[in-house]
């Protein structure tokens, strides 16, 4: 989608965003924000009110062959306990939050397609079994969702609760790999594939988000913005031992090796960093092998939360 077209959703959205932005009063889509760990008037509606995005709370799968994707349809994949399943983003656009479970593991998949950020959490056992739901708030362009059992706000990015009764707890991130349908289906065979029978009637063949990544432009506010990049090219975000940097998929592309790999250091650790140009996507090991939770998100959305991110350079 070009500009022209989509300077309505935009107009449309920041409209709605500016007349329902915070005030005054500690209440927001019925959310008690006194107490906030982040500045209140920060936090801003997105349109839809609370529930207004429904997270999938009975999700079911299909087989690999029985997926009706494209090759380069963009998936969010889990591997865990043995189980193995994509998410496609064709519907994640539409709900935000999948409530699953991989064995007797509760697992709240995430997806803010305003910020490009798919992640994965591990709920602590204060939030209960009821799961967790979209606010219809956001921080920084990004989801704040919400656990059904405290009523606490939760800052997807941030990943820890920012207020209610479990303000300042973290959340326990799950690695997953944002890459194409090709790709992971390629990785990874017998994946289950999240199926369009959601319960719910949505277009899933339509992506409402058409355009949003090529256009220079925000529709909700940051608290900081950076210049060292463009508004929305990918990075690699990365947070290791207190230390934040991003990896941009401009200069991996010209930064990694016939294998498509680089090594680093990062709070004190070795990294090894691996850049698919096809698929583009990256993911980040320790010395062991061991994946890292990293995020691919637009640059406006790791340095709004981490302003003082070291940056990958050229050689």
């Amino acid at each position: 989608m070009n500009r022209r077209r989509l300077a309505p959703l935009l107009v449309a959205l920041a409209s709605a965003s500016a007349m329902q932005m915070v005030s005054a009063g500690p209440v927001l889509n019925g959310f008690d924000l006194a107490g906030a760990s982040i500045p209140i008037q920060a936090i801003e509606r997105g349109g839809p009110p609370k529930d207004g995005i429904p997270a999938i709370d009975r999700p079911k799968f299909v087989s690999a062959t029985r997926a009706r994707l494209a090759e380069e349809d963009r998936v969010l994949g889990i591997t865990l306990d043995g189980i193995t399943r994509a998410y496609p983003l064709r519907i994640l656009n539409w709900h935000e939050v999948v409530n699953d479970r991989f064995g007797t593991r509760a697992i709240v998949v995430t997806y803010c397609p305003l910020c490009g950020t798919g992640m994965a959490f591990e709920p602590p056992a204060s939030t209960g079994v009821s799961g967790f739901g979209v606010s219809g708030l956001l921080y920084n362009s990004d989801v704040l969702l919400y656990d059904h059992t405290t009523q606490s706000l939760w800052s997807q990015i941030l990943s820890a609760a920012i207020s209610g009764p479990l303000v300042g707890t973290t959340l326990t991130a799950v690695p997953l790999t944002h890459t194409t349908w090709a790709d992971w289906r390629r990785r990874h065979p017998a994946t289950e594939v999240l199926s369009t029978d959601t319960g719910f009637e949505r277009d899933y063949g339509r992506d409402p988000y058409a355009g949003y990544d090529r256009v220079q432009q925000l529709l909700f506010d940051v608290q900081h913005r950076d210049g060292r990049l463009p508004l929305k090219e990918w990075v690699l975000g990365l947070r290791v031992n207190g230390a934040a940097k991003a990896y941009p998929f401009s200069v991996l592309e010209r930064t990694v090796d016939s294998a498509g790999r680089m090594t680093d250091t990062l709070g004190g650790q070795a990294l090894l960093i691996r850049y698919d140009r096809a698929n583009r996507t990256a993911e980040a090991f320790d010395a062991q092998g061991k994946a890292l939770t990293g995020t691919l998100s637009f640059w406006f959305a790791w340095v709004a939360f981490y302003p003082r991110t070291d940056v990958l350079r050229a050689p």
